[in-house]
């Protein structure tokens, strides 16, 4: 069983006992981008999937890579590093989407590496620190920062991750894509 595989069914176990257990709302996907470690929320993340082939959507935002076809689904893709403003890489057989859902949207997340799920309990979470420069691009999309173990992670808000500017146009670029077909 490849590493991707086994962290779906590990996801998949994880999302089975999350509304029987309250202690499966501490759960979160863990993963790098860059040199830095990020957390979602287990109950935004869907599936993690290897990278297929991306439809480019023209004249959109540079860390929008495109469209997949997930199971019939068009959904858009984001890579994470660029999203961050942080220097591209080229994918390898380590990178992999991380299919999320926020609201009514699904959406896509490359990212560099998934580290695991783990369980960070609330009193390890605090608020981001309030220093340097106060718009820097990575710390208005993340809520808090967790304490595991000697590490820190640092806990991204989908919500702002995937801001409402980014997914007007790639509505219209969908629309348009399922306009030809």
């Amino acid at each position: 069983m490849d590493e991707i595989s086994k962290l779906n069914q590990q996801l998949n176990e994880e999302l089975e006992t999350l509304d029987e257990d309250d202690t499966q709302k501490c759960k979160y996907m863990t993963f790098k981008s860059g040199n830095e470690f990020f957390g979602l929320k287990i109950q935004y993340v869907n599936e993690i999937i290897q990278i297929p082939s991306i439809t480019a959507i023209p004249r959109t935002e540079e860390y929008i890579k495109g469209l997949i076809n997930l199971r019939g689904k068009i959904i858009p893709v984001i890579d994470v590093r660029l999203r961050f403003k942080q220097e591209a890489f080229e994918y390898n057989e380590r990178t992999c989407i991380i299919v999320i859902i926020v609201g009514a949207d699904t959406v896509g997340l490359i990212v560099e590496q998934i580290a695991d799920v783990i369980e960070i309990k609330d009193e390890n979470i605090l608020p981001p620190p309030k220093m340097g420069r106060a718009d820097r691009i990575d710390q208005k999309y993340v809520y808090g920062i967790a304490r595991v173990g000697n590490s820190v992670k640092l806990l991204l808000d989908p919500d702002k991750l995937l801001n409402d500017e980014d997914f007007s146009s790639i509505d219209q670029s969908n629309n348009m894509i399922s306009m030809k077909e």
